[in-house]
């Protein structure tokens, strides 16, 4: 069953991806057929023919539509307990629809927007979701009602994509449409809690404000499609329930599917339903791409820069240096931006060019420089394609290669038939990339920019679209071999041919590079030995010693007092415990990491940290996760003739009476012995079924037992047992890491271990002994815990099947300790998943050395000697 599960979640992801594509391909199909006896030159001869009074009347329906919108939002926060003033709701809806209209995808891109104007009010995560997820089912009731209504009043049948339906059917789906709807009200009215699904809960409206919803829908619907309706001339109202019946039935489509802006597959539906001229329709459905998407997306694309302009409070130092506007929000605006100016120079490419300019240019520049400049247009379209990934993530390399690309697009622009408005479009998305700069501070090498599947499917829709718009304008003249060659001033088909060629050409070629380029790799600041170890020499806490492993890098302060230690797996940089040394240094190790980790689009998490941590993790806008409690022994208070010890002591002496020893070996005589205790090691492994684990747990490596003391146990000269010694030089605390036994060791043999261990230790002036951490320990499951806290305690009771939790616990707890909290600090939401699934690889499979020696603990100087209680003489033995 799980790797059932597994296999499948593997293929989710590519299983989606093609079903779009096959979608997006059978959109396209089914558009070519219906448009097939249409002409190009009746297409833009009825874009010409719309009045600018229809064109104001679809511009006013468009923004009582998107006015509608906003209700969503303001509804939603209401129905959450969690209402903010109209504007911030309206700047949010607005700003988060025109992207995702545009774009598709709308968790990644209208999503996006919205969790960064909620959360910057005062919203959390699961708040932001519960007014996604409302605003959704606003939404699609509106949907289905209309849809219900346009069935219910059609009088005649509907055909689509070869199914007939007759009108008395019709008009009992339609019946049982809303007859739904209403038992949904019903159902919101007789609620009395929020609908929980797993561990989410989303408040459900009363009957008073799912009926609002449900006007306000129909509102937005209605205008919706009335800013198609009055662009297509000589409609008239009788064939207004089939129109609106194709409205919904397009929409509807286009969102299930997931194609990109639903391009393609909304106009096909539409073109299929929708009764008259179908070049005028066609011609209507380009015009109300223009006034219902487009438009609103610039309107947007300047919202969201007055919203970011705004959060800096200083007006005036706005207008002396506007490049200051950094925001969260502008990376991904301005790749929505650059992505369809990409599309702009695509679709110019594949179109003809108007005559007068071509001759007015022609008398300015040779004919191979307006051919070749018609070529380099469409290659800059598709690079700005290419490039728009790069400008979400904020790299540094997109940002430059997109704004000379942008350049370079307004001179071909002009120089291929003066196509000023294009050159003015691709300026101004220019200048607004200079002018927020800042924002795309992450140096990362282009070569490594992410395309991820959502991208490439966006970008072979947009080439797929613009290779179709050429087609459908050329389809009349017929083809041969010569096309490719012929150079003219009003050889438009040829020049199509090129430019999509070349794009195409570009597009195999950066696959092609990306599959061959070299893997991510990941830049991080060298680590001096020396100044390691002398940053370890001032350590309090023995975890310290967890340097020595060989599978750390490292972080120095500037002064060299202070470090922390980590590592990165996939994109988690993972810190491991407290930083060391100075305290007043911590918080700027800290946010350098966080800050490297950002450049290189990584995410931190602090692992097994202390409460001194917590301030500063939580400054860093980290969630704070409770992992477990370490066990500290105040070795000032130990007296192993306490009441409380009388277990601890009787497995002592049980040890004793079989002829148990301790024994100290110091470091520098651990390599004599360390053959025979890696057959104890490998003995100790081989029973307990375990392989060696890392990171947060040293292994059985010579370059890092070197470091330290040995602590045996010996029963006739030979050594049963053994764990090498983390002691801190100021005498703080001592420790153990790697403990192992003999499988025929005596019983008790462990305990007398540690009861010689902490008398030792005490006895030479350490304050604590730690016997390490229990995890999950000390975590409360009580029914208003959090989620994690709950599952937490739940493994921690119910979980010894597949790790000694529990008995961990019961076992330190002999020892009567101190139980000191620690903790993960990790992103919130997904990216925590995440960081936890990494931490757990880069845990349970370190990564193996090349060589021996080959890490910094072989490059580290060796400890200084301590006072041992008895120098083993090795060699007498």
């Amino acid at each position: 069953m799980g790797n059932r599960r597994a296999r499948l979640e593997r293929w989710r992801t590519p299983a989606t991806l093609a079903a779009v594509a096959l979608l997006l391909g059978l959109g396209f199909v089914a558009i070519e057929r219906l448009t097939r006896e249409i002409r190009f030159a009746d297409v833009r001869a009825a874009i010409h023919g719309l009045s600018w009074a229809q064109i104001v009347a679809a511009v006013g329906f468009t923004a009582i539509s998107y006015l509608a919108l906003t209700l969503y939002d303001v509804l939603a926060l209401r129905v959450i307990g969690r209402p903010l003033p109209w504007r911030t709701a309206a700047l949010a809806s607005f700003t988060s629809y025109t992207l995702s209209h545009n774009l598709g995808l709308a968790l990644l891109t209208g999503g996006s927007a919205r969790y960064r104007i909620y959360t910057a009010a005062g919203l959390d995560g699961p708040d932001v979701a519960r007014v996604v997820g409302i605003a959704s089912a606003t939404f699609w009731t509106g949907i289905v009602t209309v849809a219900g209504a346009a069935l219910l009043l059609r009088d005649s049948s509907i055909t689509l994509a070869g199914v007939t339906l007759e009108p008395m059917v019709a008009r009992l789906i339609g019946a049982a449409v809303l007859l739904a709807v209403g038992g949904l009200v019903l159902a919101c009215a007789m609620a009395r809690g929020p609908l929980r699904i797993w561990r989410f809960t989303l408040p459900l409206p009363g009957a008073r404000a799912a009926l609002a919803q449900i006007a306000i829908a129909l509102l937005d619907t209605a205008a919706a499609a009335a800013a198609l309706f009055v662009l297509i001339p000589h409609l008239g109202w009788a064939p207004l329930p089939a129109f609106v019946l194709a409205y919904a039935l397009g929409i509807v489509v286009a969102l299930v599917t997931h194609v990109p802006g639903g391009i393609g597959v909304f106009e096909a539906v539409v073109l299929a339903v929708v009764p008259g001229d179908r070049a005028a329709v066609f011609a209507a459905l380009i015009a109300y791409r223009l006034v219902y998407y487009v438009l609103p997306l610039a309107l947007g694309v300047a919202l969201l820069a007055l919203h970011e302009g705004r959060r800096q409070h200083q007006w005036p130092r706005l207008l002396r240096g506007s490049g200051a506007l950094v925001g969260e929000v502008a990376p991904l605006v301005l790749a929505a931006a650059s992505f369809s100016g990409g599309v702009m120079l695509l679709l110019s490419g594949s179109l003809p060019s108007l005559g007068q300019r071509v001759r007015a240019l022609h008398a300015l520049l040779p004919l191979p420089f307006i051919e070749a400049s018609h070529i380099a247009a469409s290659l800059v379209g598709t690079g700005l394609l290419l490039l728009a990934p790069g400008l979400y993530r904020r790299l540094d390399g997109a940002f430059v290669a997109t704004r000379a690309l942008l350049l370079a697009g307004a001179i071909f622009s002009l120089a291929k038939g003066i196509d000023y408005e294009e050159a003015a479009v691709c300026l101004a998305l220019a200048a607004l990339l200079q002018w927020t700069r800042g924002a795309f501070y992450r140096r990362t090498a282009l070569t490594q920019a992410p395309l991820s599947g959502a991208w490439l499917t966006a970008i072979v829709a947009a080439v797929a679209l613009a290779a179709w718009v050429g087609f459908f304008a050329y389809r009349r003249i017929p083809y041969d071999d010569d096309l490719w060659w012929r150079f003219a001033l009003r050889a438009d088909a040829p020049r199509f041919l090129r430019a999509t060629l070349a794009s195409a050409v570009l597009l195999a070629g950066v696959a092609l590079w990306r599959l061959l380029g070299p893997a991510r790799t990941i830049e991080t600041p060298p680590a001096d030995p020396v100044a390691v170890r002398r940053v370890l020499a001032s350590a309090e806490r023995t975890d310290a010693m967890l340097a020595l492993t060989g599978d750390k890098r490292f972080l120095l302060s500037d002064d060299g007092r202070a470090m922390l230690m980590y590592q990165v797996r996939g994109a988690s940089w993972i810190v491991m415990g407290d930083p060391i040394g100075a305290t007043d240094m911590w918080d700027e190790l800290l946010w350098r990491i966080r800050d490297l980790a950002d450049r290189a689009q990584g995410r931190v998490l602090l692992y097994q940290v202390t409460g001194l941590v917590l301030d500063l993790a939580i400054g860093m806008g980290l969630q704070i996760v409770k992992y477990g409690e370490e066990a500290i022994v105040d070795l000032a208070a130990f007296r192993l003739e306490l009441p409380r010890l009388r277990s601890v002591r009787k497995a002592e002496r049980a040890a004793a009476r079989k002829g148990a020893e301790f024994r100290i070996v110091p470091a520098a005589a651990v390599p004599v012995i360390l053959d025979e205790l890696a057959t104890i090691s490998d003995e100790w492994m081989r029973a307990k079924g375990h392989h060696e684990k890392g990171f947060s747990l040293g292994r059985f490596d010579p370059d890092y037992l070197r470091h330290f003391d040995m602590a045996l146990v010996m029963v006739d000269d030979r050594i049963v047992a053994f764990a090498n010694l983390w002691l801190t030089e100021g005498r703080q605390e001592a420790s153990v890491d790697l403990m192992r036994h003999r499988a025929d060791m005596p019983p008790g043999t462990m305990d007398f271990l540690f009861v010689h261990l902490i008398e030792w230790a005490r006895e030479r002036g350490y304050r604590r002994f730690s016997l390490g951490i229990a995890p999950l320990s000390g975590i409360a499951g009580r029914r208003l815990a959090p989620a994690w806290a709950r599952a937490a305690a739940l493994i921690f009771h119910h979980g010894e099947r597949f790790y000694g939790f529990r008995g961990l616990r019961t076992y330190k707890e002999k020892y009567a300790p101190a139980w000191e909290s620690r903790f993960i600090a990790a992103p919130r939401g997904l990216a925590m998943i995440k960081s936890l699934r990494d931490l757990s690889l880069l845990v349970g499979k370190p990564a193996a050395r090349a060589t021996r020696g080959s890490g910094i603990a072989a490059r580290l100087p060796a400890l200084p000697p301590r006072p041992v209680d008895t120098l083993f003489n090795l060699a007498s033995s």
